[in-house]
Protein backbone atom coordinates (compact mmCIF):
# COMPACT_ATOMS: atom_id res chain seq x y z
CA UNK A 1 0.00 0.00 0.00
CA UNK A 2 0.87 3.59 -1.13
CA UNK A 3 -0.77 4.58 2.38
CA UNK A 4 -0.23 3.73 6.04
CA UNK A 5 -2.71 1.03 7.74
CA UNK A 6 -5.48 1.59 9.40
CA UNK A 7 -5.79 -0.14 12.97
CA UNK A 8 -9.02 0.06 14.56
CA UNK A 9 -9.59 0.71 18.26
CA UNK A 10 -11.92 -2.54 20.09
CA UNK A 11 -11.70 -1.25 23.53
CA UNK A 12 -13.35 -4.15 25.65
CA UNK A 13 -13.43 -2.08 28.62
CA UNK A 14 -15.62 -0.02 31.52
CA UNK A 15 -13.77 2.64 31.15
CA UNK A 16 -12.52 3.88 28.04
CA UNK A 17 -11.73 7.56 27.93
CA UNK A 18 -13.52 7.60 24.29
CA UNK A 19 -16.63 5.74 24.41
CA UNK A 20 -17.02 5.21 27.85
CA UNK A 21 -17.69 1.44 27.98
CA UNK A 22 -19.64 1.19 25.18
CA UNK A 23 -18.21 -1.67 23.51
CA UNK A 24 -17.78 -3.46 27.07
CA UNK A 25 -19.94 -6.68 26.14
CA UNK A 26 -18.40 -9.19 24.24
CA UNK A 27 -20.93 -9.47 21.73
CA UNK A 28 -20.99 -5.16 21.02
CA UNK A 29 -17.43 -5.78 20.74
CA UNK A 30 -17.29 -8.37 18.48
CA UNK A 31 -20.07 -6.44 15.98
CA UNK A 32 -18.23 -3.00 16.40
CA UNK A 33 -14.96 -5.02 14.65
CA UNK A 34 -16.80 -6.31 11.93
CA UNK A 35 -18.33 -2.83 11.41
CA UNK A 36 -14.95 -1.31 11.72
CA UNK A 37 -13.54 -4.16 9.34
CA UNK A 38 -16.56 -3.43 6.97
CA UNK A 39 -15.46 0.43 7.38
CA UNK A 40 -12.08 -0.12 6.12
CA UNK A 41 -9.85 -1.00 9.06
CA UNK A 42 -6.89 -2.85 7.71
CA UNK A 43 -6.15 -4.45 11.83
CA UNK A 44 -8.83 -4.65 14.69
CA UNK A 45 -6.43 -4.12 17.92
CA UNK A 46 -8.53 -5.18 20.81
CA UNK A 47 -7.85 -4.45 24.45
CA UNK A 48 -9.11 -5.18 27.62
CA UNK A 49 -6.94 -2.80 30.11
CA UNK A 50 -7.50 1.23 30.20
CA UNK A 51 -4.21 2.69 29.70
CA UNK A 52 -5.84 6.72 30.38
CA UNK A 53 -3.72 8.30 32.51
CA UNK A 54 -4.57 7.54 36.46
CA UNK A 55 -6.32 3.79 35.60
CA UNK A 56 -6.04 1.30 37.63
CA UNK A 57 -5.04 -2.18 36.04
CA UNK A 58 -8.09 -4.87 36.08
CA UNK A 59 -6.50 -8.53 37.08
CA UNK A 60 -5.08 -11.25 34.48
CA UNK A 61 -8.44 -13.58 34.88
CA UNK A 62 -10.67 -10.46 34.06
CA UNK A 63 -8.78 -9.47 31.00
CA UNK A 64 -8.54 -12.95 29.79
CA UNK A 65 -12.06 -12.64 30.36
CA UNK A 66 -12.64 -9.25 28.24
CA UNK A 67 -10.68 -9.79 25.40
CA UNK A 68 -10.49 -13.89 24.73
CA UNK A 69 -14.24 -14.21 23.31
CA UNK A 70 -13.44 -10.95 21.10
CA UNK A 71 -10.08 -12.40 19.39
CA UNK A 72 -11.49 -15.56 18.66
CA UNK A 73 -14.52 -14.18 16.94
CA UNK A 74 -13.18 -11.47 15.41
CA UNK A 75 -10.05 -13.84 14.07
CA UNK A 76 -12.22 -16.30 12.92
CA UNK A 77 -14.27 -14.23 11.06
CA UNK A 78 -10.55 -14.23 9.25
CA UNK A 79 -9.93 -10.65 10.08
CA UNK A 80 -6.40 -8.93 11.37
CA UNK A 81 -6.35 -8.92 15.24
CA UNK A 82 -3.73 -6.95 17.61
CA UNK A 83 -4.27 -8.13 21.05
CA UNK A 84 -3.46 -4.37 23.05
CA UNK A 85 -1.74 -6.43 26.72
CA UNK A 86 1.03 -5.73 28.49
CA UNK A 87 0.71 -9.09 29.81
CA UNK A 88 2.87 -12.15 28.54
CA UNK A 89 -0.26 -14.49 29.48
CA UNK A 90 -2.26 -12.67 28.02
CA UNK A 91 -0.48 -12.12 24.69
CA UNK A 92 -0.07 -15.82 24.46
CA UNK A 93 -3.68 -16.84 24.90
CA UNK A 94 -4.64 -14.37 22.43
CA UNK A 95 -2.32 -15.78 19.64
CA UNK A 96 -3.96 -19.09 20.20
CA UNK A 97 -7.43 -17.50 19.48
CA UNK A 98 -5.77 -16.42 16.15
CA UNK A 99 -3.95 -12.96 17.11
CA UNK A 100 -1.50 -11.76 14.60
CA UNK A 101 0.12 -9.05 16.59
CA UNK A 102 1.22 -8.12 20.35
CA UNK A 103 0.59 -4.43 20.58
CA UNK A 104 2.62 -3.36 24.06
CA UNK A 105 2.26 0.05 25.32
CA UNK A 106 4.78 -0.96 28.12
CA UNK A 107 7.69 -2.15 25.29
CA UNK A 108 8.06 -5.31 27.38
CA UNK A 109 9.13 -3.31 30.21
CA UNK A 110 5.63 -4.09 32.22
CA UNK A 111 6.49 -8.27 32.25
CA UNK A 112 10.17 -9.48 31.52
CA UNK A 113 8.31 -12.44 30.18
CA UNK A 114 6.55 -10.50 27.35
CA UNK A 115 9.85 -10.02 24.92
CA UNK A 116 10.83 -13.65 25.04
CA UNK A 117 6.85 -15.02 24.52
CA UNK A 118 6.84 -13.35 21.50
CA UNK A 119 10.60 -14.13 20.72
CA UNK A 120 9.08 -17.85 20.42
CA UNK A 121 5.51 -17.21 19.01
CA UNK A 122 6.93 -15.43 15.99
CA UNK A 123 4.22 -12.42 16.33
CA UNK A 124 4.85 -8.90 14.95
CA UNK A 125 5.32 -7.24 18.01
CA UNK A 126 4.38 -3.43 18.55
CA UNK A 127 7.01 -2.04 21.30
CA UNK A 128 5.71 1.46 22.71
CA UNK A 129 7.85 4.19 24.23
CA UNK A 130 6.44 4.16 28.33
CA UNK A 131 7.44 5.30 31.22
CA UNK A 132 4.88 3.82 33.89
CA UNK A 133 1.66 2.61 33.87
CA UNK A 134 -1.22 5.07 34.29
CA UNK A 135 -1.54 5.93 37.73
CA UNK A 136 1.89 7.16 37.93
CA UNK A 137 2.87 7.80 34.00
CA UNK A 138 2.37 11.66 33.61
CA UNK A 139 4.57 12.70 36.99
CA UNK A 140 7.99 10.90 34.29
CA UNK A 141 6.97 13.79 31.55
CA UNK A 142 10.28 15.21 32.13
CA UNK A 143 12.69 15.02 29.11
CA UNK A 144 15.47 17.02 28.46
CA UNK A 145 14.69 16.35 24.44
CA UNK A 146 11.48 14.86 23.82
CA UNK A 147 12.43 13.71 20.39
CA UNK A 148 15.94 12.68 21.18
CA UNK A 149 15.46 11.12 24.65
CA UNK A 150 12.50 8.89 23.41
CA UNK A 151 14.46 7.96 20.81
CA UNK A 152 17.38 6.70 22.37
CA UNK A 153 14.67 4.75 25.15
CA UNK A 154 13.07 3.27 22.30
CA UNK A 155 16.26 1.85 20.63
CA UNK A 156 16.88 0.21 24.26
CA UNK A 157 13.67 -1.30 23.62
CA UNK A 158 15.21 -2.23 20.40
CA UNK A 159 18.29 -3.87 21.44
CA UNK A 160 15.73 -5.76 23.86
CA UNK A 161 13.81 -7.01 21.79
CA UNK A 162 16.15 -8.17 19.43
CA UNK A 163 18.41 -9.90 22.07
CA UNK A 164 15.05 -11.89 22.89
CA UNK A 165 14.94 -13.14 19.74
CA UNK A 166 11.86 -11.16 17.57
CA UNK A 167 12.61 -10.97 13.97
CA UNK A 168 13.53 -7.29 13.19
CA UNK A 169 11.44 -7.65 10.04
CA UNK A 170 8.35 -8.00 12.92
CA UNK A 171 9.53 -5.52 15.18
CA UNK A 172 6.94 -1.74 14.94
CA UNK A 173 7.68 1.03 16.95
CA UNK A 174 5.54 3.47 18.60
CA UNK A 175 6.52 6.61 20.14
CA UNK A 176 3.84 6.35 22.73
CA UNK A 177 1.40 10.10 22.10
CA UNK A 178 0.31 11.11 26.03
CA UNK A 179 1.91 8.46 27.89
CA UNK A 180 4.27 10.51 30.00
CA UNK A 181 4.07 13.38 27.69
CA UNK A 182 2.76 16.51 27.97
CA UNK A 183 0.81 18.06 24.90
CA UNK A 184 3.41 20.09 23.71
CA UNK A 185 5.61 16.46 23.92
CA UNK A 186 3.13 15.26 21.33
CA UNK A 187 2.98 18.45 19.14
CA UNK A 188 6.95 17.93 18.86
CA UNK A 189 6.79 13.74 18.30
CA UNK A 190 4.20 14.66 15.34
CA UNK A 191 6.30 17.02 14.40
CA UNK A 192 9.83 14.71 14.07
CA UNK A 193 7.88 11.44 13.28
CA UNK A 194 11.08 11.17 10.70
CA UNK A 195 13.49 10.65 13.78
CA UNK A 196 11.20 7.16 14.59
CA UNK A 197 10.93 6.30 11.15
CA UNK A 198 14.98 6.70 11.07
CA UNK A 199 15.61 4.40 13.60
CA UNK A 200 14.86 1.71 10.66
CA UNK A 201 11.81 0.20 11.86
CA UNK A 202 8.50 0.51 11.08
CA UNK A 203 6.17 3.18 12.58
CA UNK A 204 3.14 3.13 14.36
CA UNK A 205 1.32 6.15 15.75
CA UNK A 206 -1.77 6.72 18.16
CA UNK A 207 -2.73 10.04 18.49
CA UNK A 208 -6.93 9.23 17.87
CA UNK A 209 -9.19 11.46 20.14
CA UNK A 210 -6.14 12.12 23.05
CA UNK A 211 -6.94 15.20 24.81
CA UNK A 212 -4.38 17.50 23.26
CA UNK A 213 -6.02 17.25 19.80
CA UNK A 214 -9.60 18.36 22.00
CA UNK A 215 -7.46 21.55 23.17
CA UNK A 216 -6.68 23.23 19.38
CA UNK A 217 -7.66 26.45 19.41
CA UNK A 218 -6.16 27.57 23.09
CA UNK A 219 -9.32 25.52 24.65
CA UNK A 220 -9.07 25.05 28.62
CA UNK A 221 -11.72 22.65 28.62
CA UNK A 222 -10.94 20.00 25.84
CA UNK A 223 -13.82 19.13 23.61
CA UNK A 224 -15.51 15.90 23.48
CA UNK A 225 -13.51 12.94 22.61
CA UNK A 226 -15.91 12.06 19.63
CA UNK A 227 -15.35 15.42 18.18
CA UNK A 228 -11.77 14.96 18.20
CA UNK A 229 -12.10 12.51 15.02
CA UNK A 230 -11.55 15.31 12.43
CA UNK A 231 -8.46 16.64 14.01
CA UNK A 232 -7.22 12.84 14.48
CA UNK A 233 -7.72 12.55 10.85
CA UNK A 234 -5.48 15.50 10.36
CA UNK A 235 -2.70 13.87 12.38
CA UNK A 236 -3.60 10.74 10.07
CA UNK A 237 -2.29 12.64 7.12
CA UNK A 238 1.04 13.71 8.92
CA UNK A 239 1.70 10.19 9.49
CA UNK A 240 1.16 9.23 5.57
CA UNK A 241 3.42 11.91 4.92
CA UNK A 242 6.16 10.40 7.15
CA UNK A 243 5.96 7.39 5.28
CA UNK A 244 4.58 5.55 8.81
CA UNK A 245 3.20 1.85 8.77
CA UNK A 246 0.32 2.24 10.30
CA UNK A 247 -2.15 4.46 12.48
CA UNK A 248 -4.39 3.66 15.14
CA UNK A 249 -8.12 5.23 15.57
CA UNK A 250 -11.09 4.59 16.86
CA UNK A 251 -13.03 6.19 13.65
CA UNK A 252 -12.07 4.73 10.53
CA UNK A 253 -13.76 6.66 8.12
CA UNK A 254 -12.53 9.85 8.52
CA UNK A 255 -9.04 8.54 8.67
CA UNK A 256 -9.47 6.80 5.90
CA UNK A 257 -10.65 9.58 3.54
CA UNK A 258 -7.50 11.31 4.97
CA UNK A 259 -5.73 8.79 3.96
CA UNK A 260 -7.17 8.48 0.52
CA UNK A 261 -6.40 12.22 -0.49
CA UNK A 262 -2.98 11.68 0.41
CA UNK A 263 -2.59 8.18 -2.24
CA UNK A 264 -4.07 10.06 -4.67
CA UNK A 265 -2.02 13.20 -4.55
CA UNK A 266 0.73 10.87 -4.33
CA UNK A 267 -0.34 9.07 -6.96
CA UNK A 268 -0.25 12.18 -9.44
CA UNK A 269 3.34 13.44 -7.80
CA UNK A 270 4.72 10.24 -8.67
CA UNK A 271 3.14 10.66 -12.37
CA UNK A 272 4.93 13.67 -12.96
CA UNK A 273 8.32 12.75 -11.72
CA UNK A 274 8.25 10.12 -13.95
Amino acid sequence: MTRPLVMGIVNVTPDSFSDGGRWFDPDAAVAHGRDLARQGADILDVGGESTRPGSRRPGEEEELDRVLPVVSALAGSGLRVSIDTMRASVAAAAIEAGAEIVNDVSGGLADPQMLPLVGRKGATYVAMHWRGHGDSMQQRAVYDDVVTDVCREMNERVEAALAAGIDPERLVLDPGLGFAKTAEHNWQLLAHLDAFSGLGYRVLVGASRKTFLGRLGGREEPVPPTARDAATAATSLLCAQAGVWAVRVHDVPSTLAALQVHEAVSAWTDEAAS
